[in-house]
């Protein structure tokens, strides 16, 4: 009799079977990820939904679980190994010498990636996938919660303004009363308090996190976390994490020392820190940066960089509103990838901010988080892999690895040779006056040090709350252990209360933060291979090309400290950070000023070139993406009908009529 099993069969008919098995996993993931990233979509930006495609928490719930119930289907996992077993075995087993083996084919690549992924979602028990289940159900309504909470702060005159936590964070750094600083801050702190009291809230996640890291035989959930992520444990993370920290203590104590020294003791109050080591000069950069101006530059900076998001759309939240979820994010409906018969399928992308256009400050925040996301977003559109698991930004994608990205592109806007092309005044057409760029670095470069303590001490909250016994799991516990930490690794309160970071209660984002400080050392590293090789990165039309062929094209299909090992030359260290840190102030601005000078001149240059040198740079803006603006679920405007600048010359014109409502009102 012949065996029903295909392991039985020939080798042309085995591959059949498993290019079949594969062909079939990935529109079935592909379809049931969109499903999750809509509802997803929809519950975060509070989306009125229709009858045809409704929104809710529930939902959410329930397309989240039918999408790791597929991942973490035991019977996927069973046969993804044996196919991959019986190809490795007839590789093996060969007598033909080829130059490429079985296990080099786009076949091999989709099983194995299946069986990373697919591990990293396993609940073997009916416990385990229990506990899960009960741990989005909680998650969804604390967020949901969140998102609905009321936040605000009273003014000098005793009223209370309605504001969000990016809102929050503004005016602390921008108020010229102290006294609307502090009860900004004071509402950034009532987020602590409202999802460690809430019932089923923040402390039942992580009880429930922590169980079920435990049944599959993790210490804790945060060891659960990286080793999927990562691929590495958490111990071997903070023998990293450490080194930083205790690298970088005597940064922080000595800048914390000069700032008292300049500004007086109250200067290190959690709601006076911000604002006073900016002072005016925030206000005199705004002209500058007009947030209507800021997704037009993101799109010139990164065309000239000839980045390219391969014929994606993106649809841009950019607006902050009521209910919406208080931070930026980048997710995707529809992960980029190539099927079998070489189509080409372009990524969807969902990328959100919360700007306010009338606040101070408002334009170089809306911008550092466009360059941020949509650094994200081209990464994720040029991931050239056979399989949309490649191009998923959860496990096993590394956090570093997806996070480096962003964070190198979002890095430029700090830079005065990108300022003194993009920064403008928009009335006057003037650039941005070295004077001030001068006056911002002597205000923020001696205390560079604090950014990186922040992220540290969102890494070290989290280990120190997961490893707490359960009956220690208390609101009080948890709010003195964050207070604990801030005053540990950030010298003092923070003008960020660790609970009031989103990453901590959503699911997707928690223990994450690692991956930001990660990303921040490869950040320096990859700069510094720009500026040997290159000698400059702004508008250098080889780092687009650059970053596809060496850190997007591969998705993760490859190790994140293997990738930037091999671009850079260096195996991932801190010395590169480190030493932007310790870098002489004078010597910095000098080399600011001297990249700043140098983009003028080449201003100038391209100005004087052939007359209509603006002309053709419109003409040739095309990043090969269609962009759609929205506002909940408005739409404003679309670049498939308008072209890239006509989409934003529209949402200019409906931010500017926005404006001019809030100012009448």
């Amino acid at each position: 009799s012949t065996s029903n099993n295909p392991m039985n069969t020939g080798t042309t008919t085995q591959h059949q079977q498993a290019q079949a098995f594969v062909d079939n996993f990935n529109e079935s993931y592909a379809a049931k990820h969109e499903a999750f990233e809509n509802q997803f979509w929809g519950t975060k930006m509070a989306l009125k939904g229709t009858n045809e495609s409704p929104y809710s928490t529930d939902l959410l719930s329930q397309t989240k679980k039918e999408m790791e119930d597929f991942l973490s289907d035991a019977d996927v996992l069973v046969k993804a190994k044996k196919f991959c077993d019986e190809i490795q075995k007839q590789d093996t087993d060969s007598d033909t010498v080829t130059d490429t083996t079985v296990t080099d084919t786009d076949l091999w690549k989709v099983l194995n990636v299946i069986i990373r992924t697919c591990q990293c979602n396993e609940f073997p028990t009916p416990e385990a996938k229990s506990i899960r289940e009960q741990t989005n159900a909680f998650e969804g309504k604390l967020e949901k919660d969140r998102n609905e909470m009321k936040l605000g702060y009273t003014n000098s005159k005793g009223e209370f303004i309605t504001a969000s936590s990016v809102g929050l964070r503004t005016t602390m750094r921008t108020s010229l009363e102290e006294s609307e600083r502090q009860s900004a801050y004071d509402g950034l702190r009532s987020i602590g308090d409202f999802v460690c009291d809430h019932p089923q809230g923040f402390l039942e996640v992580v009880k429930l996190r922590n169980a079920l890291a435990k049944k599959l035989g993790f210490g804790d959930y945060y060891d659960y976390t990286v080793q999927n992520a990562e691929g590495f444990s958490k111990a071997q993370l903070f023998e990293i994490l450490d080194g930083l920290e205790e690298g970088t203590r005597p940064l922080m104590v000595k800048a914390r020392q000069e700032l008292q020294e300049r500004h007086g003791p109250s200067v290190l109050q959690p709601w006076n820190t911000g604002y006073m080591m900016a002072g005016s000069v925030v206000k005199k950069m705004d002209p500058y940066f007009p947030f209507s101006k800021a997704v037009e530059n993101y799109m010139r900076s990164y065309a000239a960089m000839k980045i390219s998001y391969a014929g994606a759309t993106m649809t841009l939240d950019l607006l902050d509103r009521q209910n919406k979820y208080s931070n930026g994010f980048c997710h995707w409906p529809k992960p980029a990838w190539t099927k079998p018969d070489g189509t080409w399928v372009p990524s969807i992308t969902n990328f959100t901010s919360l700007a306010d256009p009338s606040a101070v400050g408002s334009g170089l925040t809306a911008l550092n988080t466009l360059m941020h996301e949509a650094g994200h977003a081209a990464h994720f559109a040029n991931i050239r892999q056979p399989s949309p698991l490649f191009s998923q930004e959860r496990a096993p994608t590394s956090v570093a690895y997806a996070e480096n990205q962003s964070m190198f592109l979002d890095s430029l806007v700090g830079d005065a040779a990108w300022r003194a092309k993009y920064a403008r005044d928009v009335v006057n057409d003037q650039p941005i006056p070295f004077d001030i760029i001068e006056e911002e670095i002597r205000s923020t470069h001696p205390f560079k040090v604090f950014q990186l303590r922040a992220m540290l001490a969102v890494s070290y909250f989290e280990k120190a709350l997961y490893e707490l016994p359960d009956e220690k799991v208390t609101p009080d516990n948890v709010k003195a252990l964050a207070d604990e930490i801030e005053l540990k690794i950030q010298g003092g309160l923070s003008g960020r209360p660790l609970l009031s970071v989103p990453h901590l209660v959503s699911d997707e984002a928690s223990c994450y933060y690692q991956g930001y400080t990660l990303a921040e050392m490869s950040v320096h590293q990859t700069r510094e291979y720009f500026m040997e090789t290159d000698g400059y990165i702004v508008d250098n039309p080889n780092v687009g090309p650059t970053l596809a062929k060496s850190y997007w094209n591969c998705g993760n299909s490859r190790p994140f400290l293997e990738i930037v090992k091999e671009l850079t030359g260096k195996e991932l260290a801190g010395k590169a950070w480190i030493d932007a840190l310790e870098e002489d102030l004078e010597e910095h601005i000098g080399k600011e000023k001297k990249e700043y000078e140098d983009m003028i001149e080449k201003c100038r240059a391209a100005a004087a070139g052939d007359g209509d040198g603006a002309k053709e740079e419109e003409d040739d803006l095309d990043l090969q993406m269609t962009v759609k603006f929205v506002d909940g679920d408005e739409i404003i405007s679309d670049s498939s009908k308008l072209g890239l600048l006509g989409a934003c010359r529209e949402f200019e014109k409906f931010v500017a009529d926005r404006v001019s409502v809030a100012a009448a009102n």
